[in-house]
């Protein structure tokens, strides 16, 4: 009789385990693909290669008058380069994840996923208008150190809703913001380290982790 009981308590025990685990996966946006990373670090790679070309090899002076707004076509050319970064690695991480949602049978668009995009979305969106207004007030040294520190935030605030993961990689990029705004001058380093080395480190954790 006792083993009986101790066998019924066993399993349930494990219902609910299973059903807990089931909850939580269906309030988490599970289709996330940790490819979409590391094609994402290494567009910031190039990206970064690209802008260093163009900040350390070029006769004209960035940044000409801040006073007057004069933008050089230098800038122009680095807001090119980040736009087509961040339009590649949204639509190659849209694609991947699409794949790998069809795959498992699960559905790319939920409610578990808009809530993550919108919590995703508020620290970042506020930390893109936080950077134009430093740049037109002329505070070019802490432009990198926030694009990492509100970046971090994004991922902190969006891991309540997908891997637990996402939130160590935002903390990571919140410290290598804070360790920017200490070192300025070194905003291209520290902003490559956290965009496109952190990625595809951690791109291939959650690869290997949850997709193998």
């Amino acid at each position: 009789m006792d083993k009986d009981k101790a066998t019924a308590g066993k399993n349930y025990s494990q219902d609910i385990f299973e059903i807990r685990s089931m909850m939580e996966k269906s309030s988490r946006f599970m289709a996330l693909s940790g490819l979409s990373g590391v094609m994402a670090g290494v567009y910031a790679l190039i990206a970064a290669y690209i802008s260093y070309q163009i900040f350390y090899f070029s006769d004209e002076i960035i940044y000409e008058s801040l006073t007057y707004r004069e933008v050089s076509a230098n800038v122009i050319k680095l807001f090119l380069v980040a736009l087509s970064t961040l339009i590649l690695a949204v639509g190659t991480g849209f694609l991947l994840s699409y794949r790998r949602a069809r795959r498992n049978g699960q559905k790319m668009w939920d409610a578990a996923a808009r809530r993550m995009l919108i919590n995703f979305s508020i620290p970042l969106a506020t930390g893109g208008i936080f950077v134009l207004i430093m740049f037109f007030k002329g505070a070019i040294g802490l432009l990198a150190p926030a694009t990492l520190i509100f970046y971090g935030l994004a991922l902190v605030n969006g891991s309540k809703y997908t891997y637990s993961d996402i939130r160590q990689l935002g903390l990571l990029e919140i410290l290598l913001g804070l360790l920017s705004c200490y070192f300025i001058g070194y905003g291209l380093l520290f902003w490559t380290i956290g965009f496109g080395v952190l990625h595809i480190i951690y791109g291939g954790v959650m690869y290997f982790k949850y997709e193998r």
